[in-house]
């Protein structure tokens, strides 16, 4: 991969699961100890899309750029991406049900010829909001979902505790960095818990 190379991520998911507050404690990393309020004030705003990320990892440099969305009706489609994210809230069900629409649209969209696939991570948002109930996603049930969906990878986080972001990003930009390999990044089969 050469350096300074641009990787187009698309992040796709319901609206309300928790993609736009993920992105924009990436992008200005707050203490755990700061209040609901001051990070709605620093969300990223939509008109700001791309959101960009320059990234050093693996002694390559390279940029991320974002695409966030929440409906099939926008440009999103016409994009050209070397990386899916499909998010869901661990706190919400309904969220997680609506990811296998989700990579219907990503096959009909995106996988055009034969044997050609993009590569995909199924991320989990609001970590923090698990609580013991019976609507209780477990993490097995959602990496056996992302095993059916034919991700790459699965990963969890929470964006307001910051609990696990580090690791869900750092293998965002793995996959990332490995797209423009010749193997992509693209998994042998089966699902890497993250």
């Amino acid at each position: 991969m050469a350096d300074n190379a641009t990787v187009q991520v698309l992040l796709l998911g319901d609206c309300g699961c928790g993609k736009t507050t993920f992105l924009s404690r990436l992008k200005t990393p707050k203490p755990p100890t700061e209040t609901l309020q001051e990070i709605e004030i620093s969300l990223l705003k939509d008109h700001d899309q791309p959101f960009l990320y320059d990234i050093r990892f693996s002694k390559k440099s390279f940029r991320v750029e974002v695409y966030d969305t929440a409906s099939p009706n926008q440009h999103w489609s016409s994009l050209r991406p070397d990386l899916v994210i499909l998010a869901y809230d661990v706190s919400n069900r309904a969220t997680l049900d609506s990811l296998k629409g989700w990579r219907s649209d990503i096959t009909r969209y995106f996988q055009r010829g034969s044997g050609e696939r993009i590569p995909i991570m199924m991320l989990g948002l609001k970590r923090d909001l698990r609580e013991e109930n019976d609507q209780i996603i477990y993490p097995q049930e959602a990496y056996r979902i992302a095993q059916e969906l034919h991700c790459d990878r699965y990963a969890e986080c929470s964006a307001i505790s910051g609990e696990l972001i580090a690791e869900a990003f750092e293998d965002i930009a793995k996959m990332a960095a490995m797209t423009t390999t010749e193997t992509g990044a693209q998994g042998e089969g089966g699902c890497t818990v993250i």
